[in-house]
C-alpha cells in the first residue's frame, strides 16, 4: 500500500453542488461559462453515504457522472505533494495548492493508491460499506479547474486516476475513518492495470475480454471493453 506503516483512512470528505462559472465573453477559454459539480469544499461533521453518494453533494452532468456505479468519487491524498511539486516545477500551477478536493473527489484518502485497489473490492468505513467500481476518468472539467490545458491527459499517462465506488451499505462517514478491506475477488485487477489496458494497451483484446466479463466493473467500462472486443472480432 502506499502508506503501509499505517492503516488506510479518509483523510478529508469533500461534497459540493453544481454551480454556474466564468463569465459571457471572456477572452481566456477558461474564464467562459461552464456549469460543474467539480468544486467540493471539505465537510467538518459526519456525513450520510447513500447509494447514489453523499447527502449534500451533486453532479452537473448526469449522464457522464453519478448513478450507482459513480456513487463517490476517491481519491489519493498522498498523490498531492507529487502533483504540488511537479506542476509547480513545470510553472503550470501558478496559484493554489492541491489539497483535499482538489481533483473534485468526495473521499481523499492516505494509505491507498491505484496499485492498492482492485475491481470488486469491498472497503468498509464505519458502518459503510464501499465496492470498487472503476477507475476516474479524468475529462477537459480538471484541466480547466487548474487552468492546465494538458492535464488530464497527465493523468492518462501517469495513472493517478482515482476510483468510484458503490455504498454496499449506507452509513455515516466522518473524516479519520479507518479504511478495512473485507474481500477481494479479482487481485489481479487493480485501478492502475485497468487503466492501462484502457488507455495504453488498446490492442491487448484477451485482456479486454477478460474485463469486459467482471460483474463489478462499472457498466460504461464493461461496454467500453465489450466494444473493443466487438470491433477487434469484426475486422
Amino acid at each position: 500500500m502506499t502508506a503501509a506503516a499505517s492503516s488506510p483512512r479518509i483523510v478529508s470528505i469533500q461534497v459540493g453542488l453544481p454551480q454556474e462559472c466564468g463569465t459571457e465573453g471572456a477572452a481566456d477559454e477558461h474564464d467562459t461559462p461552464w456549469r460543474t459539480g467539480f468544486y467540493k469544499l471539505p465537510v467538518a461533521g459526519p456525513v450520510q453515504a447513500k447509494s447514489l453518494g453523499i447527502v449534500g453533494d451533486g453532479v452537473a452532468d448526469r449522464v457522464h457522472h453519478g448513478g450507482i456505479d459513480k456513487a463517490v468519487l476517491a481519491y489519493s491524498a498522498d498523490h498531492y505533494p507529487v502533483w504540488n511539486r511537479d506542476l509547480r516545477g513545470s510553472g503550470l500551477l501558478a496559484t493554489g495548492e492541491m489539497t483535499g478536493g482538489a481533483f473534485g473527489e468526495n473521499l481523499s484518502i492516505t494509505g491507498l493508491g491505484e496499485n492498492d485497489v482492485c475491481i470488486g473490492d469491498l472497503w468498509q468505513a464505519g458502518d459503510v460499506l464501499l465496492e470498487v467500481s472503476q477507475p476516474r476518468q479524468p475529462c477537459w472539467k480538471l484541466s480547466r479547474r487548474w487552468r492546465i490545458a494538458d492535464l488530464a491527459a497527465q493523468v492518462i499517462r501517469n495513472g493517478k486516476s482515482g476510483w468510484y465506488v458503490r455504498v454496499v451499505r449506507e452509513g455515516t462517514l466522518t473524516a479519520g475513518l479507518e479504511l478495512t478491506l473485507v474481500a477481494r475477488k479479482h487481485p489481479t485487477w487493480t485501478i492502475a492495470r485497468v487503466n492501462d489496458v484502457g488507455y495504453h494497451q488498446k490492442k491487448e483484446i484477451a485482456l479486454a475480454t477478460e474485463l469486459a466479463a467482471l460483474p463489478e466493473l462499472a457498466a460504461a467500462w464493461r461496454e467500453m471493453f465489450e466494444d473493443r472486443v466487438r470491433k477487434h472480432r469484426e475486422r
